[in-house]
């Protein structure tokens, strides 16, 4: 007898009785594992797990049915298996844990799958690695031609600082190299030479470039090579070539897997261009995307105002602004700030010497791209054309002042109902928090930077400065919804990526809030529950991405996008979290992991 119609069968009027020979038949059928989803006319019944279906009441379920993409029911073994059909597939989870298929709030996967298309790039740890790495290049770029290597971040090195220019000198001295990290960049003498800053230099008095810096050798005038704000200054020309469409295609499509891999199932594009659209586009029509894509339209803040206009406009009018859960563009990013990263995110009190950011000005407080009432008009224009507005906001400067562009607009209509968005937000206060709950300002942070970075900031900044640095508990406490992400910018491999992209680290990284390097955690006050930390990477994005009634939890009517885990979520240990592996991932009832 066919296991898939014993259903049918069964005459007992006993609710028990039916439900133990169900499972005695299915038990000598050999159902050992989940097969993939090949119908998506009959009920799909997956039972006997531990199923978090983070609704309201964060309910743990025994089983739930799928048909088609979605979810039709969840609830107890017996409750769900009444629901099988003469061909339904039954999956016993075994006891597993089903979680919410994840969602990372901000990756650049565009680019990040091609990163390494030419070449692999190597893990670089220290300066000497990164010298070594520039070296190996200058037997394959012809002389004259740029040697780029693009964020290795400094807060990352053992060294803790930019190489020099007399480093990279010695090991390119007929190579124009760009050490770039964000918005900061380090120099050799042939890259300044050919971009023509000398100690006679002067920073153009263009919109956008106001914000820019060369730093100098105090003695000589001369610049050290550490240029800040740099794309504004010097146009760096690649020799990398670029990947064909078909590369693109295939690179895009391994990445996707990737994310699967690990659980993820929606993801946020922040800052996609014309060309990168497409690219979601082509694999959308070919039925591709293994996750459903969010899309955050680039605006350049410093174009004149009838150009960024005209950019809000392409997205206004075109075709993928219309909801599609797999594939829509719905919002828009700007860069307000530098980062923290490079020492360059605009900050309310100043950032201090620093030899880690080659920082000489005792009164330097960073980088702001945008002035307040350019903010304010490029803001309300999105937010009124039902685009949902956010920008890169590292600095506590920069997050204040996106607060206050946001609370003037809420004097013209109610900025509410648009969810406007922060995004990183790392350094922030009370008063911010609190601002942001009375607007209803949402919130994209990522809690990898905590660990990664936090011992490097401590030392920057010090512990009392750092009291709302990604204060996770404070912004659960006040209403504001808080969602969790990667700004995944390079690399395949969700642990080697930059940034990594596993979400499982980032739960437990939020769990315990202890940077790499130290044994205590930082600010323990700020660290949040189990429950939480599901909700960060579950159905707070998927209300920071104007979804949450289509995904984000296991409810009836939601799409079947979920997971199955190899521990047990609830009670295994945070550094047991982290490393969770992920056995199945399905996106609107299909298997793709």
């Amino acid at each position: 007898m066919d296991r898939n119609v014993l259903p049918a069968f069964f005459p007992f009027q006993c609710k028990e009785m039916q439900l133990l020979c169900i499972l005695a038949l299915l038990v000598c059928h050999g159902n050992a594992r989940a097969q993939p989803v090949t119908s998506v006319s009959s009920t799909s019944i997956y039972y006997h797990g531990q199923v978090l279906t983070v609704d309201s009441k964060f309910t743990v379920a025994e089983a739930f049915a799928v048909r088609g993409q979605r979810i039709t029911a969840v609830g107890s073994n017996e409750a769900i298996l009444r629901l099988a059909e003469t061909d339904s597939e039954i999956v016993d989870l075994k006891g597993a844990t089903v979680l919410p298929g994840l969602i990372d709030s901000h990756v650049h996967a565009a680019n990040a799958s091609v990163f390494e298309w030419d070449h692999p790039i190597p893990v670089m740890h220290t300066v000497s690695a990164v010298l070594d790495y520039v070296r190996s290049r200058t037997a394959v770029i012809p002389e004259g031609k740029w040697i780029v290597v693009n964020q290795v971040f400094i807060t990352r090195l053992d060294d803790q600082r930019f190489p020099t220019r007399a480093e990279l000198d010695s090991v390119a001295p007929n190579h124009p190299v760009c050490f770039a990290t964000g918005p900061d960049a380090s120099l050799n003498s042939a890259a300044l030479k050919e971009a023509g800053i000398d100690r006679d230099y002067q920073i153009p008095d263009a919109v956008g470039v106001s914000s820019a810096k060369v730093e100098r050798d105090p003695g000589t005038g001369d610049p050290t090579g550490i240029l800040r704000n740099f794309s504004k200054l010097i146009r760096v020309k690649d020799t990398s070539g670029m990947p064909s469409l078909e590369e693109r295609q295939k690179s895009l499509k391994q990445l996707l897997a990737d994310y699967n891999s690990v659980g993820i199932t929606s993801i946020a594009e922040r800052s996609v261009s014309a060309e990168s659209l497409k690219l979601f586009e082509s694999l959308r029509e070919l039925d591709q995307l293994s996750c459903r894509v969010f899309l955050n339209w680039f605006v350049d803040p410093a174009a004149a105002w009838p150009d960024i206009e005209k950019q809000v406009r392409l997205a206004i009018d075109h075709p993928r602004h219309a909801y599609d859960d797999r594939l829509w563009l719905r919002g828009v990013k700007v860069f307000l700030d530098g980062g923290m990263l490079t020492g360059s995110a605009f900050m309310r009190e100043p950032w201090g010497v620093s030899r880690i950011y080659s920082i000489d000005d005792p009164q330097y407080r960073g980088i702001k791209y945008i002035d307040p009432e350019r903010l304010y008009r490029l803001a309300k224009l999105c937010l009124e054309n039902d685009l949902q507005f956010t920008a890169h906001s590292v600095g506590d400067g920069a997050v204040h002042a996106l607060i206050a562009a946001y609370e003037q607009i809420n004097n013209d209509f109610p900025v509410r109902p648009t969810r406007p968005c922060i995004t990183h937000c790392n350094f922030m206060s009370r008063e911010a928090i609190d601002k942001m709950a009375s607007l209803g300002i949402v919130a994209d942070l990522q809690p990898a930077w905590l660990w990664l970075d936090g011992a490097t900031l401590e030392k920057q900044f010090g512990q009392p400065r750092l009291r709302y640095f990604q204060p996770y508990r404070s912004i659960f406490e006040s209403g504001v919804i808080v969602g969790g992400g990667s700004d995944h910018m390079q690399k395949i491999g969700s642990l080697r990526s930059i940034n990594p992209y596993n979400p499982f680290l980032g739960m437990s990284i939020a769990l315990k809030r202890i940077p790499r390097g130290r044994q205590a955690p930082l600010h323990p006050q700020e660290c949040i529950s189990r429950e939480q930390a599901l909700r960060l990477y579950t159905i707070n994005n998927a209300f920071l991405l104007l979804d949450e009634a289509n995904r984000g939890s296991l409810e009836a009517g939601k799409l079947a996008d979920f997971c199955i885990v190899d521990r047990n979520f609830l009670t295994c240990s945070p550094e047991e979290l982290a490393q969770t592996q992920v056995t199945a991932t399905y996106l609107g009832g299909r298997r793709v992991h």
